[in-house]
């Protein structure tokens, strides 16, 4: 579990060792100037003096803004100090950096089959951050290779939960191509689940590619372009029977002429044919009567 611990300012254990440097300098130049031997007592002054030094050196850290630094005593965790700016802390401690910042990850492009069997490649960007510093320098040998492994295992099983698009599966809740929000949110819980044990909270998980495998890409392009047609199709047919049954309506309602059953079913079959043609009708003039 995470300790915050704090640090005593910095700035004062500095200013120690600028003190002992100072009075080393001192002794080392009263010694070099005197006739004689230096004592003994000096040189034990100078040499404890320099180990000083060392120590509260050894002791500063610089934490910089979004980073945080795990300290541990032989061993044992002692705490994480996430104060910013020149601290000093126990010497002994080793001392390991641990950056907070918001990262991304770009996954690489997967090959998985869907929820009906379809081979897809799918690929997504993931933004992630480090929110427990015990558990990612702990509990875990490399976060960052387990942040991959897990990552693309996430995407994989949401691959394969969901369908592609609703064509082969028209009830499906959630397709991966018009999933939007709903695709984003499955993806975000299911990789917070996972990353959970090494303390990275995922802030936004997006898919960033998605297609069929190319060896199925033609004949499931061909497909929907078929079923676009026929969607094409029936709204077309739709509304020319909607035309074609208020012509009717309109010419018995204002009686500008009498149609017996023949005359209707050919009005309809010429309308249907000029509504429903792809191509632009090319009309016969009758200059006859309506029976000719």
């Amino acid at each position: 579990m995470e300790k915050i611990r704090k640090g005593i300012p910095g700035f004062g254990a500095l200013l120690v060792a600028l003190a002992i440097l100072i009075l080393n300098i001192s002794l080392i130049i009263r010694s070099a100037s005197a006739p004689a031997n230096p004592p003994a007592v000096e040189i034990l002054f100078i040499a404890l003096g320099f180990i000083a030094i060392v120590v509260v050196l050894k002791g500063l850290i610089i934490v910089q803004p979004n980073y945080a630094v795990v300290l541990t005593f032989f061993g044992k965790y002692v705490g994480t100090v996430k104060e910013n700016g020149l601290l000093f802390v126990n010497p002994l401690f080793t001392q390991q950096k641990v950056n907070l910042r918001s990262q991304s990850l770009e996954s690489a492009k997967l090959k998985v089959n869907d929820k009906m069997g379809n081979p897809i490649e799918i690929a997504a960007v993931i933004l992630w951050q480090i929110q427990d510093t015990y558990k990612v320098v702990f509990d875990v040998v490399s976060f960052s290779q387990y942040m991959i492994n897990q990552s693309e295992a996430a995407i994989r099983h949401l691959a394969s939960t969901c369908p592609y698009d609703n064509i082969e599966d028209e009830h499906a809740p959630v397709t991966l191509r018009d999933g939007g929000e709903k695709v984003t949110q499955l993806m975000e819980n299911e990789l917070n689940e996972r990353l959970a044990k090494a303390g990275i909270i995922i802030t936004e998980a997006r898919i960033s590619h998605l297609a069929y495998s190319p060896e199925i890409a033609g004949a499931m392009l061909q497909r929907q372009q078929a079923t676009a047609i026929v969607a094409a199709r029936t709204k077309i047919v739709e509304g020319a029977v909607g035309m074609v049954e208020m012509a009717l309506e309109l010419l018995s309602k204002k009686q500008i002429v009498e149609l017996d059953e023949d005359k209707k079913a050919s009005m309809v079959s010429n309308l249907m044919v000029v509504l429903c043609g792809e191509k632009a009708a090319t009309p016969v003039l009758n200059t006859g009567t309506l029976y000719q």
